[in-house]
């Protein structure tokens, strides 16, 4: 019955949507046009994503007086973007990836403005409900990731993953060094300087929507799901066909959920918690926005050679390379002296980095295991997963910090990442 409903379906498309259906050379012109898209979006989604990192702790305990609750602006916007994984995922699966990120981006960009009020108010109530709507553009700036996967071979999907990672760093790198700059913008129109960074996410996440709704045509996950019911409607014709069930590889996606939600836990814990850190040691917002800046360089700059790296030698190795790396970015974190901008500068590359081994052999994993009746619906799912991890990562790092030290959190998030490598060797044993 899926079948036929598919079949018809297709049968009722219009006429350029067979007409990518029956031609490689489209497909492949739509999938280089695509990657485009999605770069010129991911730039501008990158800068709305590095404001709450850098500087939502610090307008927390700004405007609560306490360090213990530093950790709960990242919780909620990571918990918004938990929800919003969810319907940009649903979205996806239905209408397309045009209207499901452009609409998180654009909901995103409210939720920043709504942070930049909640400032000039000093109202908490609404920083914590803007923040969770803010948490929509973190969902999306990850979920775009996937559009470019929607046309590429088994054996492009971890690159296609990369180079729209890769975009991201243009505007995840500015965004955080830009915070002085913004701060003195801020101020000058007559807002706290805190909430600089978020005038700057409110317009980049709205800019990064509008390119997605206006260019993202045709809509590369409309095209994929179109090909891969044409090719089951030719499968079930054919002499030789045996009728099986969709293929979806259960352990597949259990082990890329584990991959990505471990790796998110580990990263978000020690990145939310390293600005009040920084603070409590006498280093200024310049200094702060200089080490995030690195990190998040981390996080996404090595995308291009993971990407290949993943391709080339397996998921799986990347992903015990991910654990390795974040085992030592927690202890130098620990050991690394408070007032030494070198050494937290390095620990924060590691962590960048190792998050950038464990997303990108996740992400490619989880494509290889999923087919286009379900593929959207399920990343959108295993997003939420990612999303409520970095949530409870964010939240829960201020209550231990408050309650033993930054060195305790970062030994815990290191030792914590090497459950990745026991759990992938067992899962690949056949």
């Amino acid at each position: 019955m899926a079948q036929q409903n598919d079949g018809a379906a297709l049968d009722s498309q219009s006429e350029w949507l067979q007409d990518y259906v029956q031609s490689p050379e489209k497909q492949k012109a739509l999938y280089k046009r695509t990657l485009i898209i999605v770069v010129l979006s991911q730039i501008f989604g990158g800068a709305g994503l590095a404001a709450g990192i850098t500087v939502g702790a610090l307008l927390a305990k700004e405007m609560l007086g306490t360090e213990s609750v530093a950790g709960l602006p990242t919780a909620l916007f990571t918990l918004g973007s938990a929800g919003a994984a969810l319907v940009v995922g649903r979205l996806s699966q239905r209408y397309g990836r045009r209207a499901g990120l452009a609409s998180g981006f654009l909901t995103g960009g409210v939720g920043a403005i709504g942070v930049i009020i909640a400032a000039v108010t000093n109202n908490i109530y609404l920083l914590f409900t803007a923040l969770l709507i803010y948490g929509a553009g973190s969902a999306t700036n990850l979920q775009a990731r996937y559009a470019g996967t929607d046309l590429a071979s088994s054996k492009q999907r971890a690159t296609a993953v990369s180079i729209a990672m890769v975009s991201t760093t243009f505007g995840a790198v500015a965004g955080p060094n830009l915070v002085d700059a913004m701060g003195r913008f801020a101020l000058s129109v007559g807002v706290p300087a805190l909430s600089g960074p978020f005038i700057l996410a409110a317009a980049a996440y709205i800019v990064a929507g509008l390119i997605l709704l206006f260019f993202l045509r045709p809509d590369p996950f409309v095209v994929a799901r179109a090909i891969a019911v044409a090719e089951r409607n030719a499968k079930v014709t054919s002499a030789d066909y045996i009728e099986a069930p969709e293929a979806t590889n259960k352990r597949g996606i259990a082990v890329s959920a584990l991959i990505m939600v471990l790796t998110q836990i580990v990263m978000v814990a020690i990145m939310t918690m390293t600005p009040v850190h920084m603070g409590s040691h006498g280093h200024g917002l310049s200094a702060v926005g200089m080490v995030i800046g690195f990190h998040i360089g981390a996080m996404y700059l090595p995308s291009l050679l993971t990407g290949v790296l993943v391709d080339k030698i397996g998921r799986a190795a990347m992903a015990v390379a991910s654990g390795v790396t974040l085992l030592a970015s927690g202890v130098l974190a620990a050991v690394a002296p408070g007032e030494s901008m070198f050494w937290i500068t390095l620990a924060l590359i590691l962590l960048g980095l190792g998050w950038n081994f464990g997303l990108i052999s996740g992400t490619a994993l989880l494509v290889d295991a999923t087919n286009p009746s379900n593929r959207a619906k399920m990343q959108g799912t295993i997003d939420v997963l990612v999303a409520l991890s970095g949530a409870a990562g964010g939240m829960l790092s201020g209550l231990v910090v408050a309650n033993s030290s930054y060195a305790f959190l970062s030994l815990g998030g290191g030792a914590l990442s090497l459950l990745l490598i026991p759990f992938v060797i067992w899962a690949n044993r056949k």
